[in-house]
C-alpha cells in the first residue's frame, strides 16, 4: 500500500515548527526520522494532513554536558547514541540498549525523540529512561515542561504530551557513586520485538548492598513498566541468590503481562523473572556464589 494524499511542510526552527502545530491542529504529524511514521503511513493507519518536517533543526540535535546532566536532543540519531563518548563514559546501558534496536539502517535514521514520543511499549529506549530516571523535555505554546519518564508514557502509544507540544530533549542526571547498570532482551531473532526485555541500574555499596534500584521492564505490558516490589526486595540486603530468587517472586505483583499471538502473559512473566536473574548476574561480581546472605 501507499500513503494517503498529504501536504509537506518543513519547519526551519522550533518557533516555526510551533507555529505550524498550531496552525494545522490535529490534521499535523510530526516527522523526524521516520522509521516509525512511513511504515504507518504506508499501511494507512495514519491519514494526516500534512506532515510538518522538523528533522533539520539543528538545535535540538547533539548530546551535551550542563553541570553533570547529559540533555540529549530530540533528533539525536540512534546511531549518534553509540557513537558518543559522553554516552559511553556516562550512561553505558544507552549504548547497550540501541545496539538491539531493529537494525543497523533504521538506527542511522531514527531519532530518540521520535522513539520515545512513539512510546511502542516493546522499545527498549523507553524502558532505558525509566531505569536512569530521565526528565522528558517538551515544549509548547504555552513553553517549556519537564516531565518524569515514569509520568511521561501513559498507554500503548499514548504519553503525556499535550496537542501542539513538541519532544525537544531529554536530560538524563549525573550517576550516583557505585552505579551500575544492566540491559538484555529475549526475542525470537535478532532486530524483532523482544518478548520481554529489562533496563536496570542500581548502587552498588563497598559493603555490597544494593540501593536505588531502578528495575524497567518493557515488552511486558501497555508501557514501561518499573518493578517496584521486585526492587524493594533487593534492598534488603546484600544481593544473592535467594534474595534474586525472592524478587523473581515479587514481580508476579509488579508485572500482569496479557497474552498475544507473541507469547502467553505467563511465559512473559516467566521470561521477566529470567531477565532478572541474568541481568543481576552481570551487575554483581560473583552473585553466583552468594548464599543466604541477604537480610
Amino acid at each position: 500500500m501507499k500513503a494517503a494524499a498529504f501536504d509537506y511542510a518543513r519547519a526551519e526552527s522550533l518557533p516555526h515548527a510551533l507555529e505550524l502545530l498550531a496552525r494545522h491542529g490535529d490534521g499535523a504529524r510530526l516527522l523526524a526520522g521516520g522509521q516509525s511514521l512511513v511504515p504507518a503511513l504506508n499501511l494507512r493507519l495514519l491519514a494526516p494532513e500534512i506532515l510538518i518536517d522538523i528533522s533539520h533543526i539543528g538545535d535540538l540535535r547533539g548530546v551535551q554536558d550542563h553541570d553533570g546532566t547529559l540533555r540529549i536532543g530530540a533528533l539525536t540519531r540512534h546511531a549518534d547514541l553509540l557513537s558518543s563518548d559522553l554516552i559511553a563514559a556516562r550512561h553505558p546501558l544507552l549504548c547497550e540498549a540501541v545496539r538491539h534496536v531493529a537494525h543497523a539502517a533504521i538506527r542511522n535514521r531514527g531519532t530518540i525523540g521520535g522513539n520515545l514520543a512513539h512510546a511502542d511499549p516493546a522499545s527498549e529506549l523507553p524502558a532505558c529512561m525509566l531505569a536512569l530516571d530521565a526528565t522528558i523535555v517538551v515544549e509548547g505554546a504555552g513553553g517549556e515542561r519537564r516531565i518524569s519518564a515514569e509520568a511521561f508514557f501513559t498507554g500503548i502509544y499514548e504519553t503525556a504530551l499535550q496537542p501542539g507540544e513538541i519532544l525537544t530533549a531529554v536530560e538524563i542526571p549525573a550517576a550516583p557513586a557505585g552505579r551500575t547498570a544492566g540491559f538484555m532482551e529475549l526475542a525470537r531473532r535478532n532486530g524483532d520485538y523482544a518478548l520481554a526485555g529489562l533496563a536496570c541500574s542500581a548502587v552498588l555499596s563497598d559493603a555490597g548492598e544494593m540501593t536505588q534500584v531502578r528495575l524497567a521492564y518493557f515488552s511486558v505490558g501497555d508501557r514501561p513498566i518499573l518493578a517496584k516490589s521486585a526492587a524493594a526486595v533487593l534492598e534488603q540486603g546484600e544481593p544473592s541468590l535467594e534474595a534474586v530468587a525472592r524478587a523473581r517472586a515479587a514481580l508476579s505483583q509488579d508485572l500482569d503481562p496479557p497474552d498475544d499471538l507473541q507469547a502467553t502473559g505467563a511465559m512473559r512473566l516467566h521470561l521477566a523473572g529470567v531477565l532478572l536473574h541474568r541481568v543481576l548476574a552481570g551487575m554483581v561480581p560473583g552473585l553466583g556464589s552468594r548464599q543466604g546472605r541477604a537480610a
